[in-house]
Order: structure tokens, then C-alpha cells, then sequence
């Protein structure tokens, strides 16, 4: 409506003060309901066309959508692990900080755990005050074979020296039995010795590797019971928490409820734009949206990024083959639309739907010396026709309020 009476201004009105004052014909005489348009014919043709031309350079250079949010994502409260609720901490609507615990499972199993792990730790330092013992028992078990060998070995000697000077004064069975019991002393000092390497291996390494493994044993089963204590993973608001005491959470079917962040849908607004527009959207155009939540107020934004990609064109893998006629709707640019100063955003609802608005502007290229007369005109004129959609925005923002409350009838 708008643009039809702009372009009416400059096209049906001086076509009608030329019949008028032009010609001489007058209204209710030459010019009437039904010689309307024979008479203002020139004017209406090139109004139609204007106006559809103007219509057209303001919908394509300076886009508007009224799909525009300020899009949030939430948390999920799920537990590491399923179990039946112990004890709950908070209440729903709270304000938690990352770490706050929020409710408790049933630790009974964590907790032996625990206890379990603690003790195998427990038995093996009493291990390794035995084996230090039977350390110590080695140590004397060398120093008894050792001398038994030695006193095998003298005896042995002296046997053989009078065996040497007298060959009947000893027998040579006498002087087997010697060597034999000689080898086992020997064998037996050999024996102590591998059980004190045993001993010593066994207090170097084979016990305190299973001291690790117990630790380790002992740290798992403190983080499953750490575990149990489901804590707040963001800054943010408590929402939809109805756990009682001796309900069943699951980390796969049923979550214990939602935090919302704290800076959640307070940084930015996510508008979607008709993907003829794709071309038109660039980083930085200025931008302004107008939201029901905020009546009244029309908040500068600035476009910060442009998605390369429309999200209705994505698919899939399955076991069927793609059916490109399957993908009948036209997808979005979806461009990411920032405060243009701080706190812009201020007071706006988390979520709040809103109607957004990007300008063009060709202030660069003005400043080429290069553009001819024709050019500068022409990008001026583009340049100033997002008036017209700003106005309209404004008219939007100010009817939003009594079309909502009162043609909808409040709902």
C-alpha cells in the first residue's frame, strides 16, 4: 500500500493535474467512475509498473522475514549412569552455577566399591611386610646353607688329604657320600639365594604394580560414587525438575529435566531469508528487528555471519536410493543477526519470534570515482528505498500490539 501511493504521487496525480488544469476536464463531468481509466490511463499503467518495479528492488535488496528468533539450545540434566534417586537438591526455576549439585543416586554398590578397593590395598601392604619378612628369613636361611656347605667342604678336604697320603685308611664310599652331601649344601645355598631374589622382586615390582592396579581400582571406583552426585555442567536456570526421591533417571530414556544457560538466546537472533536472497545477504549490512515480546521497539541488529548452507537440502544415508522430488520445500538462508550496540538485546524473552529487516547499502561503491553519473543514481535510489520497508516495519511494530490484543480477541 505503500509503495502504490508513492508511486501514485509521481505518476496517476500529474497525469490527473494535466487532464485537469491541462485539458479542462473535470471531475463528475469528463472524468468520472467509469472514465477513469481511459482518461487516467497513462498514469495508472506506469503506476502499476512502478510500483510493482519498487516493490520488487525493495524486497530483494533490503530482505524481511518474520521467521526470526532468538534461537536457545538447553542442557540436558542426565546422569553418567542409570540409578534411583537419593536425594534432591534443588528445586525447579533455581538458578545453579557450573558444579552446584542438583540431586543424588542411590550409592550403595559406588560405595563398596570403594570399600572394597580400599581394602585389596590394605592386604597388600600386609604382602609387603611379609615378604619383607621372608626377606629377612632368606637372608638367614644363606647364612645357615652357607656354613653347613662350609663345613661340608672341610670335611670333605680333610677326607681327602688322608684318602691321598693313605688310600685304606678311608674308604672311597666314605668319600662319595662327603662330595654328595657337599653338593647339596651347595644346592641348598643355591635355593636361599633364589628365594631371596624372589623376595626382592617380588617387594620391587610384583607388589607394588599390584598396589597400582589396587589404587587404580581404588580411583575408578571413587569417580563411579563422585558420579552418583549429578552436578550443574553450565551457569543457567533449573527448568521442568519434578524428581522425587525413588524415582529412576536413565542417561538414554529419561532425562531428570533441563538447564538453560545463563547467555542463552541473548547474543544473537537467527532469522531465515527466501533463498532468492542469497546473494543480496553479506556479512555487516545493517539490520533491525521488531518482536512482539518487546511492543513498541525496534532493535538495531548488524549481521554477523550467513550460513553457506539451506538446511532443507541435507540428507541422510540409508538403505534407500534419494528421491530429489521428496525435497518439495524451499529451504532458508539463514543469516545470524547481532546488537548492534550493547545490551541491545536486553529484556528480549529467550525464544521470543520476531520480524527482522536487512538493509542493503552500496556506501562503498559510491566512493568508486570510477561509477558513472547513471550508476550513482541508480544505487542512491536502492540505497533510499529501504525507507520504505523501514517504515513499514514501524507501522508493523506499532499495530502488532492492538492486532494481537484486540482484532485476535487476546488469544
Amino acid at each position: 500500500m505503500i509503495e502504490a501511493l508513492l508511486c501514485s504521487l509521481v505518476t496517476i496525480l500529474p497525469d490527473y493535474l494535466f487532464r485537469r488544469f491541462g485539458q479542462g476536464k473535470r471531475l463528475g463531468a469528463e472524468i468520472t467512475l467509469y472514465t477513469v481509466w481511459y482518461e487516467l490511463r497513462w498514469g495508472i499503467a506506469a503506476c502499476v509498473i512502478l510500483t510493482l518495479s519498487l516493490i520488487t528492488v525493495i524486497f530483494y535488496f533490503h530482505p524481511s522475514t518474520g521467521s526470526a528468533a532468538a534461537f536457545f539450545r538447553t542442557v540436558p540434566l542426565l546422569p553418567e549412569a542409570g540409578g534411583r534417586i537419593a536425594a534432591v537438591h534443588v528445586r525447579s526455576g533455581d538458578r545453579v552455577t557450573a558444579g552446584a549439585p542438583l540431586f543424588s543416586l542411590d550409592d550403595a554398590d559406588e560405595r563398596a566399591a570403594v570399600e572394597t578397593a580400599r581394602r585389596s590395598i590394605a592386604e597388600i601392604e600386609a604382602r609387603m611386610l611379609v615378604a619383607s619378612a621372608r626377606l629377612a628369613a632368606a637372608d638367614g636361611a644363606i647364612v645357615e646353607a652357607q656354613g653347613a656347605l662350609d663345613q661340608a667342604l672341610e670335611e670333605l678336604e680333610t677326607k681327602q688329604e688322608l684318602a691321598a697320603r693313605n688310600p685304606d685308611v678311608v674308604p672311597r664310599r666314605e668319600i662319595e657320600r662327603l662330595q654328595t652331601r657337599a653338593d647339596g649344601r651347595r644346592g641348598a645355598v643355591a635355593a636361599a639365594q633364589a628365594e631371596k631374589a624372589a623376595s626382592q622382586v617380588e617387594i620391587a615390582a610384583l607388589l607394588p604394580a599390584q598396589r597400582a592396579l589396587a589404587e587404580a581400582q581404588l580411583a575408578q571406583a571413587q569417580v563411579a560414587l563422585d558420579q552418583t552426585v549429578v552436578r550443574a555442567g553450565v551457569d543457567g536456570a533449573l527448568e521442568q525438575l519434578t524428581l522425587r526421591v525413588g524415582d529412576f533417571v536413565s542417561p538414554l530414556m529419561r532425562p531428570a529435566g533441563v538447564i538453560i544457560p545463563a547467555d542463552a538466546g541473548r547474543r544473537a537472533v537467527l532469522a531465515g531469508f527466501d533463498q532468492i536472497e542469497a546473494q543480496v545477504l553479506k556479512v555487516g549490512m545493517a539490520a533491525e528487528i521488531a518482536c512482539p515480546a518487546k511492543p513498541f521497539t525496534i532493535i538495531p541488529m548488524v549481521v554477523t555471519h550467513v550460513q553457506e548452507y539451506v538446511a532443507s537440502g541435507q540428507v541422510r544415508l540409508s538403505d534407500q536410493l534419494l528421491d530429489a522430488g521428496a525435497f518439495r520445500g524451499d529451504g532458508t538462508v539463514l543469516a545470524e543477526l547481532e546488537p548492534m550496540f550493547a545490551g541491545g538485546l536486553e529484556g528480549l524473552p529467550p525464544g521470543a519470534s520476531c520480524t527482522a529487516n536487512v538493509y542493503t547499502s552500496h556506501h562503498d561503491r559510491l566512493q568508486d570515482p570510477d561509477l558513472s553519473t547513471l550508476g550513482a543514481v541508480a544505487l542512491h535510489a536502492i540505497d533510499a528505498t529501504g525507507v520504505v520497508h523501514a517504515a513499514i516495519l514501524r507501522i508493523q511494530a506499532l499495530l502488532a500490539p492492538v492486532r494481537r490484543l484486540v482484532l485476535s480477541g487476546g488469544h
